[in-house]
């Protein structure tokens, strides 16, 4: 089966400079690949040109004249620039040209034009952020809503673990993936009745839910999957890259001190680049948007192109296996149950 990735090569702080040659790594890596770049397509050529391994009968490059910028206001970004990248690659999906889309741009207007554009799943009461958070097992615990969702109702998130169940088995090749509800306690008797009530529901549900979990089996990798409003997955996303930015700082800077400390870090260095690559965040990038008629990844605003391509790799995977139609089907048999 050959897929086609539609890429918003003008979107995120780095755009054609990274977008374009890493499409042009994935296409080298994977000749069932076709890509369509969307943009200014003078500054996608120029990138392409110097760009030796750029395959080019396997890239179709689609014109665009706007772009959606980190800071415009989401009421532009869809109302006034309709011929954005970001949305014109989106387009592709709708009009079938493409399995998926991968946007570095403004999430908040990849959310808002998405859910405009393509419209949510039947059964899908709104549409969650999901991604790969990395823990100490070394998978990755996928966690979800990171932000699209402030207040959400108990069905809410019951929807997000049933719509998570299905990508991890697809993307992550887990077969009954273990489901927690983030909590401020393991106990039922915790956290507000919003908690509580989906505890409840997703005791009842089919799914393979493990019950409530703290912050830090996140990192512990207890659970598989982990669920959460908006509000507090955002919070904990942003603590998280925080903490690990200030702790990659501290150790440069305790093993910069003298001569001995960096001896030391010589020393030191197998372990700590297997620490490294471990919790690297360009490993996991790539979030899903959830619960559309339409395959969709926001990649990580500052994502270089070692990152951009786990991003290509993770929309290959969910249209490879067909991930939205196949929790289009989970949410059928759930109506029907």
């Amino acid at each position: 089966m050959s897929v086609t990735l539609a890429i918003d090569a003008m979107g995120g702080d780095h755009g054609v400079v990274v977008t374009v040659p890493a499409a042009c790594d994935f296409l080298e890596k994977h000749a069932d690949v076709k890509t369509v770049l969307v943009g200014d397509s003078d500054l996608i050529k120029q990138v392409l040109s110097k760009t030796p391994q750029a395959p080019m009968e396997r890239i179709q490059i689609i014109p665009a004249s706007e772009i959606v910028l980190m800071d415009d206001p989401i009421e532009v970004a869809l109302r006034r620039k309709k011929d954005s990248s970001m949305r014109v690659a989106i387009e592709q999906v709708k009009e079938g040209n493409a399995d998926a889309v991968i946007s570095s741009g403004n999430t908040g207007a990849l959310m808002v034009i998405s859910r405009f554009v393509l419209k949510t799943l039947e059964g899908v009461d709104r549409p969650a952020i999901a991604t790969a958070i990395p823990n100490e097992l070394g998978c990755g615990t996928t966690m979800l809503d990171l932000g699209a969702n402030a207040d959400c109702e108990p069905m809410h998130l019951v929807q997000f673990a049933q719509m998570a169940n299905v990508m991890v088995q697809i993307v992550d090749g887990k077969s009954n993936p273990s489901i927690g509800l983030l909590n401020i306690g393991e106990e039922v008797i915790k956290g507000n009745e919003v908690v509580k009530q989906t505890s409840e529901l997703l005791r009842q549900s089919s799914l393979n839910f493990y019950g409530n979990v703290e912050g830090n089996d996140i990192f512990k990798g207890t659970t598989d999957i982990v669920v959460c409003d908006g509000f507090v997955g955002n919070v904990v996303l942003k603590a998280s890259e925080g903490l690990a930015k200030m702790m990659s700082g501290m150790i440069r800077e305790e093993f910069n001190r003298s001569w001995l400390t960096k001896l030391m870090a010589i020393c030191a260095m197998v372990p700590l680049l297997r620490i490294r690559k471990c919790v690297d965040h360009r490993r996991y990038n790539g979030a899903v948007l959830l619960g559309l008629r339409g395959c969709v990844i926001k990649s990580h605003g500052s994502a270089d192109r070692f990152a951009f391509g786990f991003a290509l790799d993770r929309a290959y995977e969910a249209a490879k296996n067909r991930m939205v139609e196949r929790i289009a089907a989970a949410f059928v048999v759930e109506t029907n149950v």
